[in-house]
Formats: C-alpha cells, sequence, structure tokens
C-alpha cells in the first residue's frame, strides 16, 4: 500500500467510522500508555516511601520539576497535534510533515534548555519548590537524574501527540507503554538490590525514558507513521513555531500550574512536616493515576475531534464530545464512590508505618473523590479547544483548575482553616472550574450549530436547484 493509499484509508476511518467504536479505539491504547505512566509514578513513590517519610516527601518535591518539564513537552505536542491532524483532515501531507518536523526539533530545544539550567541549580530549585532541610538530600538526589532526562521526555512526548493525532495510539502505547514497565521493573533492582536509595528510583526513570525516546523514534524512521520527521520539512519560520506555542500554550497552563500549584501546596504542607508533605504527595500521585485514565481517553477524543472539523463534519464533532464526557462521568462516579470508601485502606498502601501521613491523606483523599466526577467536563472541554485550534478558549479553561482558583485558594484557607484548608483546596477549585468551563461550552456548540444549519440550508437550496434545472 502506497502512502497516499494508506493516508486516505486513515482519512476515511477518522471521517466515517461510528463515534463509540471510533473513540474507544482510539481510547483503549491511549487509556493504557497514560495507566502506565501513572503507575509507574506510583511505582517510585511506592518504593522510595519504604525509605522513610522525608524521602516520600522528596517524590512530591520532584513531581512538581516533572510537571514543569513534562509542560513545555505537552505545549509543543498537543500544540504540534492539533495541526497535524487538521491538516490531515483537509489531506494537507505536507503541512503535516512540516508541523511534524518543526515541533520534535523545537521540543528538542527546550529539553536541553532545562537539563542545563536543572543541572546547574538543583539545589537552590529543590529549596524553592519546598524541600525542607530533611527532605532536601533526597530531593537533590532525585532530581539530577530527571533534569539529565529532559531532553529525551520533552521529544517522547512530541513523538507520542503526533502518532495519537494520525490515529496510530498503538504505535504510541507500544513506545511509551514498554519503557514506563521498564521503569516499574527497574525501580527494586536499583534502589534496594544495587543499594542506590532514591538516586536509583531516578536512574531507572532516566533508562527507561531513554528505551521509550528509541522506540517512538524508530517508528518515524521505519515508515510506520503518516507523517515524516525530516530536516528538509523543518520550517524556516517563526510565525509557525508561533503557532505550535499558540495551540499547545493552553497545555502549558495546564502543566505548569499544576507544577507551581504543587509547589505552593508543598510549601503550604511544610508548615505542618513532613508526614503533611508526604501525605498530600501520595494523594497527589494516586489522583494522577484516576485522572490518567480519564486523560488518555480524552487522547483518544482529540483526534477524532481534530480530524472532523479540518473536514467540516461537525455533527461527529459534537457527537464525539457528548459520548466522551456522558462515559467519563459515569466512570468517574464509580471511582470516586469507591475511593471515597476505602481512602485510608489506600493511603496505607504507601506508608503503612505513619498514622499522621494515613490521616490528612485521607481526609484530602476523600474532599477530592466528591469532586472528581467533575474532572470529565473540565478536562474534555479544554482538549475539544485544543483539538480545534480554539487556543484562547483552550488557555483560559486549562488556567482554571490550577491557577486561576487553586493558588490564590492554597494562599488564603490554610490561613483560616489550618491544615484543613489545604486537605480542601483542590475540591473547591474543581467545583470553580467546571463553573467556568460550562459557559464555554455553550457559546462554542450554538455558534457550532447555527454552522451546520446553513450548511443543510446551502445543500437544501442546491439540491431543489438541480430538481428545479
Amino acid at each position: 500500500m502506497t502512502r497516499s493509499e494508506a493516508e486516505q484509508k486513515q482519512f476515511i476511518r477518522m471521517t466515517e467510522t461510528p463515534i463509540p467504536r471510533l473513540v474507544t479505539t482510539l481510547a483503549i491504547p491511549t487509556i493504557f500508555t497514560m495507566l502506565i505512566g501513572a503507575f509507574y509514578n506510583m511505582a517510585d513513590t511506592f518504593f522510595v516511601a519504604r525509605l522513610g517519610t522525608s524521602a516520600a516527601g522528596a517524590v512530591g518535591i520532584v513531581f512538581a520539576v516533572m510537571a514543569i518539564i513534562q509542560a513545555l513537552g505537552f505545549m509543543v505536542g498537543i500544540g504540534t497535534g492539533s495541526h497535524v491532524s487538521r491538516a490531515l483532515g483537509k489531506q494537507e501531507r505536507a503541512t503535516a510533515d512540516k508541523f511534524a518536523s518543526s515541533g520534535f526539533l523545537l521540543a528538542l530545544f527546550f529539553g536541553a534548555l532545562l537539563t542545563t539550567f536543572g543541572l546547574l541549580f538543583t539545589e537552590p530549585l529543590m529549596v524553592l519548590l519546598g524541600a525542607t532541610p530533611t527532605i532536601l538530600p533526597f530531593a537533590r538526589d532525585y532530581a539530577g537524574f530527571i533534569f539529565m532526562g529532559a531532553i529525551v521526555m520533552c521529544g517522547s512526548i512530541v513523538m507520542n501527540n503526533i502518532l495519537r493525532s494520525e490515529g496510530k495510539a498503538v504505535l504510541s502505547t507500544v513506545g511509551l507503554g514498554f519503557g514506563g514497565l521498564l521503569n516499574v521493573a527497574l525501580d527494586p533492582i536499583f534502589i534496594f538490590q544495587f543499594k542506590l536509595g532514591i538516586a536509583g528510583a531516578a536512574i531507572a526513570t532516566l533508562i527507561s525514558q531513554c528505551v521509550s525516546f528509541g522506540i517512538l523514534f524508530y517508528f518515524f524512521c521505519s515508515g510506520k507513521s503518516i507523517t515524516r520527521l525530516s530536516w528538509k520539512s523543518v520550517s524556516r519560520q517563526a510565525a509557525d513555531y508561533l503557532e505550535i506555542l499558540k495551540l499547545g500554550f493552553s497545555s502549558f497552563c495546564r502543566q505548569g500550574l499544576a507544577g507551581i500549584s504543587t509547589v505552593a501546596l508543598n510549601v503550604s504542607a511544610a508548615a505542618y512536616g513532613d508526614s503533611a508533605v508526604a501525605a498530600m504527595s501520595i494523594v497527589g500521585r494516586i489522583f494522577f493515576f484516576l485522572l490518567a485514565m480519564l486523560i488518555g481517553f480524552g487522547q483518544g477524543f482529540q483526534p477524532v475531534a481534530g480530524y472532523n472539523y479540518g473536514a467540516k463534519r461537525f455533527e461527529r464533532v459534537k457527537e464525539s464530545f457528548r459520548f466522551c464526557v456522558k462515559t467519563g462521568t459515569i466512570f468517574l462516579s464509580c471511582v470516586g464512590a469507591v475511593g471515597f470508601l476505602f481512602a485510608p485502606q489506600l493511603i496505607s498502601l504507601f506508608k503503612v508505618n505513619d498514622p499522621a501521613v494515613i490521616a490528612i491523606g485521607a481526609t484530602a483523599f476523600r474532599a477530592q473523590c466528591v469532586a472528581l466526577p467533575l474532572q470529565a467536563t473540565i478536562v474534555l472541554s479544554n482538549m475539544l479547544f485544543q483539538s480545534i485550534g480554539k487556543a484562547l478558549q483552550a488557555t483560559l479553561i486549562s488556567a482554571t483548575r490550577q491557577g486561576i482558583y487553586f493558588l490564590p485558594l492554597i494562599l488564603i484557607l490554610p490561613r483560616y482553616f489550618g491544615l484543613a484548608g489545604i486537605e480542601f483546596t483542590q475540591s473547591i477549585s474543581d467545583v470553580f472550574a467546571f463553573s467556568s468551563a460550562v459557559p464555554f461550552l455553550i457559546f462554542f456548540f450554538r455558534s457550532l450549530n447555527r454552522e451546520i444549519q446553513k450548511r443543510e440550508s446551502a445543500e437544501t437550496e442546491n439540491l431543489t436547484c438541480g430538481q428545479a434545472a
């Protein structure tokens, strides 16, 4: 099969396959990928927690670093993927190759900057991110290797997003999934058998990221992807890079603000000791795992929305969004109910010998379980606007949950409610974020309905004229 034939076959698949089957088919591998990534993050927390409360707190500190690295990677990756999917929807292959190649190069550049800056200023950064004197040595050892992997992490994120935007979700799953499973397998070996402690967890992460990068890069070099990474296709126009960054900025806001909010959370929790920092770190990792399933499901939705919006199949855009929000809300409601009932048991899996960590973590976990069903609307509305090129709406929605609302609340609530203010800040932010996303959705779908009506009227008029002739 020639490249053009494969491209046409994929176009037909993305624009004609029934929505529930198409989204589910694309979502299963991306959910698997996200779960593996979240699982190895939880595995780091699980194994490192065996080294003590301060070591568990260090994972939460360095999680902010990883959030920053991922913020830049996803900013470029989501912006690139949005352009690629819409270009393929319009059947403009050269444009898709241009944005894929340019986005990949931009990711490597950002990764190199992060590696250089991070390695030069590791210790002061850890202090700035909320490390206490007892947590600092663990955080410093962990963060050094994470910074070394910034280049391959950013590059892998972009290649993963390009493959997903093509509808090649299985390939992205193979690359990231294999690396994630390798990370889980290497953690206990490096931490305990080689007696490297928390540095062993970071080394295992670095090795797994390099393996994932190599697998994903092979897919592009071997012709298994629709788009091609080529120096000839790299754009020489600054406007193209600005377009990538503009569309991906909402992801940068979401991921970057997640890092900033983690710092603010760590600083606020540090006033209540290492147990509070460790508890909030564990809660964050568990919820990252839960939301990974929703994000993976949404990543199956994004190429469907992008392809069909580019092809002007607006009814399919509406149908896919409704299907995903309904399914996501029902799923998260069930998960939230189970999590609320068994919160202490879940927290104790990570830190069985510290009652303070379990008590603080269980309260915060239950508070977030109550607001968990709202995440389907929040996350999927942001993904919708990213996929169709609505950068402003996507950015504003992504900035609400862990920025516009969370940051003021994490500064204000602990002053009046103490530790409870820290435990309840995220759930209150989620309620406000949901309330902000709904008006954007109402306005967008009203405008989309008008476009559908215009097209139907034009088709009816053309049919009438043809019959009259």
